[in-house]
């Protein structure tokens, strides 16, 4: 009842009200997850043992579409102790006390006529992959909301791409840098853009695109006293991410109701080293690539899906705000491949099953000698609702 009464007052300030007959759409997920993880350290002397934990995902959200320009969106999510940039998952460990809920999207869109739906601005706080174009998580994390403002287009208001070219450019806050009598205030932020084309040729359909992501400034992102997951160290002491990325697909249908799609991703830190604010970059650890195959979608009661990937990530290819799930928490420095399957039970619910085996990618980098061994082994289980 109070979160009810909380979007009607949200809506009465905004100057919604019944006459304008506001389209609420309101959409949410809840995931149930059984989540085993296994190091094996190839070390007879240790017994290896598993990490065992229960966790949950819930999103809800309210996107109204107010008229022919105007559309906005907020979501609310768990987000376990709100530090973690690459994951909304709330971990069962605190006694049954209740959870904490987090803004996770706010963003208005405005979409004027004149361009015909084409052309979105979007300002505020919103889902990654409906921000810019996205293939997968070699880059971007899929838990991922940017903040900031983006100009769109060839986006729907859902931000799914149309037929033809579709392209992103945007600006996204990483820090607020406090000026002091020793430093600018020379915020870090991050430049970000993508353009795809979509189409079909034959019996196949094809996307095709390229990035460009520049982190600026993060020299001064506040390293102190931190304990955010990716740790803010971990991105910004003696680095510098000028990433270029490239993706595509292709799929067709073996079936009426069985489709395939071959994807991948390859992405180039262009920062080298130097010996002033980007020592810590190996410049013969720049590159990354996915490559993975699709069969099926489950999107219907009754269908399933099959998916593997491989994944290698050198250790300054990408910022280390990609999928946290790899290699026991390591965001860089990987290689290995997943496994997935999912099947659809009944409308709107499905089961899924995903295993990932992942090992260092140069074990040479590894600070502690008696880790370079460690291969990590993860099996996810997961029950999806969606409504």
């Amino acid at each position: 009842m109070k979160k009810a009464m909380f979007f009607v007052a949200l809506a009465s300030a905004l100057g919604f009200n019944t006459a304008q007959a506001v389209e609420l759409n309101w959409k949410g997920d809840v995931r149930y997850r059984y989540e085993s993880g296994m190091k094996d350290d190839n070390d007879s002397a240790t017994d290896d043992h598993s990490r065992d934990r229960h966790r949950m995902r819930v999103r809800l959200g309210v996107y109204p579409w107010i008229n022919e320009e105007l559309s906005a969106g907020l979501q609310v999510s768990t987000g376990g102790d709100g530090l973690e940039t690459t994951s909304r998952n709330e971990t069962f460990d605190d006694l049954f006390k209740a959870d904490q809920v987090y803004f996770n999207e706010a963003f208005i869109d405005y979409h004027p006529t004149f361009f015909k739906g084409d052309v979105n601005l979007l300002l505020g706080k919103r889902d990654v992959s409906r921000t810019l174009i996205v293939e997968k998580d070699l880059v971007w994390d899929s838990d991922l909301t940017f903040e900031g403002a983006t100009l769109q287009y060839g986006k729907d208001g859902e931000g799914k791409e149309k037929d033809g070219i579709s392209g992103a450019v945007g600006y996204y806050a990483i820090d607020e840098n406090n000026m002091s009598s020793t430093v600018r205030e020379q915020d870090p932020y991050l430049i970000a853009a993508t353009v795809s084309y979509k189409g079909d040729v034959s019996d196949f359909s094809y996307r095709v695109g390229t990035g460009y992501y520049n982190f600026v400034h993060l020299e001064n992102l506040d390293v102190q006293g931190s304990s955010d997951k990716p740790s803010r160290a971990q991105l910004a002491t003696g680095k510098d991410f000028d990433v270029v990325e490239f993706f595509g697909s292709l799929g067709g249908d073996i079936t009426e109701t069985l489709p395939w799609k071959l994807y991948g991703q390859y992405a180039f830190n262009t920062a080298a080293h130097n010996s002033s604010e980007k020592l810590n970059i190996l410049n013969s650890e720049r590159d990354a690539y996915l490559l993975g195959l699709q069969i099926g979608n489950a999107k219907a009661p009754g269908q399933w899906l099959l998916s593997g990937e491989y994944v290698s990530i050198e250790r300054d290819s990408v910022a280390p705000i990609t999928d946290s799930d790899r290699n026991g928490g390591s965001f860089t420095n990987l290689e290995g491949f997943k496994l997935s399957a999912v099947y659809h039970v009944v409308q709107n619910m499905t089961l899924g099953l995903t295993y990932y085996n992942f090992d260092w990618k140069d074990k040479a980098l590894v600070s502690s000698v008696a880790d370079r061994d460690d291969r990590q082994h993860l099996l996810q289980a997961d029950v999806v609702v969606k409504f």
